[in-house]
């Protein structure tokens, strides 16, 4: 085990946030010991879970709810993870697939995802009041492309057919944008190198997949143009680097997060991808003891929008079953926050006159 890994803050008893250790976790004298006893060691990633733009959109909900009732509907899920959308489905709040499940004049909120121009209209022809809590991330990602298309330029954005981001951002400039998922689909693009190009990419992407469809496009097309940032968010980029750093050391990886997270499927693949048994799941309630029958170092993270409380359920079980110590590795520190959008403290409850609270908290 590269010991390297072994340097971390303080312990803080009581403490289950990333950046705060509990008390429980071994010290780095301890570690070596621990490696000649055969007792399970947990690498537990840090950073990990919630990113700032998952937390925007779910404080977006809970404050709704809190001013105006759970008599709320949300465009897709809030966020894609099973635990946050079950949370707020057990309140009361309805997940819609379509705008005609709302009521004319209902509440609906945009998920974290971000949404098309043609869905806006729709909400504004039922009246509808709404909330944008579209990660501010995403939002960028709209901008560019709204702003290439107005450009003249031949829009390839890199992403995955069906994800709800991807459709929201096509749906800015239909017409001039074309989704490419690997480096063949650059090969099938029917453009020249005289054609006016420019690319952008979903947020959630595995860096390196996405670094290798942008080396085949500016091979094929040396002049393409490009946003001066990067589109993949800073959550993403982040959680893939500590799991890049603890699979190396780790016999099998878990990743707390849904099937239908992609930011959380690209963490379990980059740990397959290294060799390393690695598995996706929503709680400690879909673990298997045979996973870790031969398993001496296991690494644990979370997508970002897989919540805490799944990270420390699933190390008590392993605590529980195989006597795990827990090393918290911080790779790095996150300090972003996104402010709740202005829409929200001037909601309405349906059929009031008056607008609930307007005091922010």
């Amino acid at each position: 085990m590269d010991l390297r890994l072994l340097s971390r803050p303080q312990a803080v008893a009581g403490s289950t946030v990333p950046g705060r250790i509990p008390a429980d976790v071994i010290a780095a004298s301890e570690w070596k010991e621990d490696l000649q006893e055969g007792l399970m060691k947990v690498l537990l990633a840090s950073p990990r879970g919630f990113c700032a733009g998952v937390n925007m959109a779910i404080e977006c909900l809970d404050e709704a709810i809190r001013r105006v009732g759970p008599e709320i509907y949300v465009y897709h899920e809030i966020v894609h993870n099973k635990y946050v959308v079950d949370r707020f489905t057990g309140q009361g709040v309805k997940f819609v697939n379509s705008l005609e499940e709302v009521p004319v004049g209902g509440i609906l909120l945009f998920s974290a995802h971000g949404v098309s121009p043609e869905i806006r209209r729709i909400a504004r022809s039922r009246k509808l009041q709404t909330v944008d809590a579209t990660c501010p991330l995403v939002t960028k990602v709209h901008l560019e492309a709204i702003r290439y298309a107005n450009q003249g330029y031949n829009i390839i954005l890199i992403g995955h057919e069906g994800h709800d981001e991807v459709i929201g951002t096509m749906g800015e400039a239909p017409e001039s944008i074309t989704l490419v998922e690997t480096s063949d689909d650059v090969n099938r693009l029917p453009f020249t190198q005289d054609d006016k190009l420019a690319y952008l990419t979903q947020t959630t992407l595995s860096v390196e997949e996405a670094n290798a469809v942008i080396q085949a496009l500016r091979k094929r097309y040396p002049n393409i143009d490009s946003p001066r940032k990067e589109d993949i968010c800073y959550a993403t980029t982040n959680r893939q680097e500590a799991v890049k750093m603890l699979v190396e050391s780790a016999d099998v990886l878990i990743v707390l997060g849904s099937q239908n997270s992609s930011n959380s499927r690209r963490l379990m693949e980059m740990g397959a991808a290294r060799g390393v048994p690695s598995y996706l799941v929503d709680g400690a309630g879909e673990l298997k003891r045979e996973w870790f029958s031969e398993a001496q170092t296991v690494a644990v993270t979370a997508g970002a929008s897989a919540p805490e409380i799944v990270v420390q359920e699933c190390l008590e079980f392993l605590k529980t079953h195989f006597n795990a110590r827990i090393s918290e590795e911080v790779l790095r520190e996150e300090h972003v926050h996104f402010a709740m959008p202005r829409e929200l403290f001037s909601l309405q409850a349906p059929g009031s006159q008056v607008p609930a609270s307007t005091e922010q908290t």
